[in-house]
């Protein structure tokens, strides 16, 4: 039965592998290369013996992914400023879980085991039984961990789907606003207890710490409007990421940026930017961003054959 197991397979395969090991780390480049991995050791392991060689991927690249996870709390503990994943474009028919970014971001406040056990139980819909194997605990205590983990996301869950055109058309309109230094369409769109997050990665300028409150958001905004003469980059492209709609834009440096908006009731209640070009280079960039290439030459990546996550 494992011999069946081809590599046309393994690429009908690989998106649902991609997805798993991103939600549990929040890079898709090492995401990417985690699936890679699995597929190499599928390759190098005695597959008359493996009954289920899908089952089998999915706990390798999830043990993967636990260990990737493990050693990179360690490495976040110096990362410079605020972290943030690496922003994934979604597209209508990719969107099989409610995960977004703003969870994604409670979910890194778990341990390891807790963000797994959540993950591959609530999300992926693998038994407690299956759990337990890749956790290498029993199925009780998994239960527990995602139990502890219910808990601490709860709050996080969205407050409601919001319509994509909805949410296109508010971050059309926040787009216009926070560059052209419009204060009367800010107070309108920006939540008055509104929060900021900037990840630059060291790399270029951002926020080390959150940006809370809208007076001091848009204070941030005036300046780059002031900066840039009150025009706006030309060159945008608006999608959603991880759940959240945003755009990216052509910065005054030249490089690409990244701003998803969890927006309720009409009002964006929290900005994440993605300034720090590591994040960035495994985004597919449309037609009107073509200039994003030009920029950068060395940033321009295409997905892998058979990913469409």
């Amino acid at each position: 039965m494992g011999n069946s197991f081809d590599a046309d397979a393994f690429e009908a395969l690989r998106p649902r592998l991609v997805r798993i090991a991103y939600r549990m780390i929040g890079s898709h480049a090492e995401a990417e290369d985690i699936a890679q991995e699995a597929w190499l050791r599928w390759n190098t392991t005695a597959q008359e013996t493996v009954r289920e060689p899908e089952g089998w991927l999915v706990r390798v690249v999830s043990r993967l992914a636990l260990d990737y996870l493990k050693s990179a709390r360690v490495r976040r503990e110096t990362y410079p400023g605020l972290w943030l994943p690496e922003p994934l474009v979604e597209e209508e028919e990719d969107r099989s879980d409610d995960i977004t970014l703003t969870l994604m971001l409670a979910l890194d406040r778990l341990s390891p085991l807790e963000r797994a056990a959540f993950l591959l139980h609530d999300v992926f819909g693998m038994d407690f039984g299956e759990v337990a194997r890749v956790l290498d605990r029993d199925a009780a205590a998994c239960r527990q961990l995602a139990s502890r983990a219910r808990m601490h996301v709860r709050q996080e869950k969205p407050r409601f789907t919001l319509p994509e055109d909805r949410g296109r058309t508010i971050a059309e309109a926040f787009f216009q606003a926070s560059r052209s230094g419009d204060l009367s369409a800010w107070q309108g769109l920006l939540a008055e207890d509104a929060i900021m997050y900037s990840d630059g990665g060291g790399v270029r300028n951002a926020a080390l710490n959150p940006i809370y409150g809208r007076a001091k958001i848009m204070r941030f905004y005036e300046g780059i409007s002031r900066k840039a003469d009150g025009v706006p980059p030309a060159i945008r492209q608006f999608a959603v990421f991880d759940g959240l709609p945003g755009h990216i834009s052509m910065e005054a440096d030249g490089l690409p940026q990244v701003a998803a908006l969890e927006i309720a009731e009409g009002q964006v209640h929290a900005i994440y930017l993605v300034r720090n070009p590591e994040k960035l280079r495994h985004l597919q960039i449309g037609d009107d961003m073509r200039s994003f290439n030009r920029a950068e030459p060395d940033f321009k990546r295409t997905r892998p054959a058979g990913d469409n996550s």
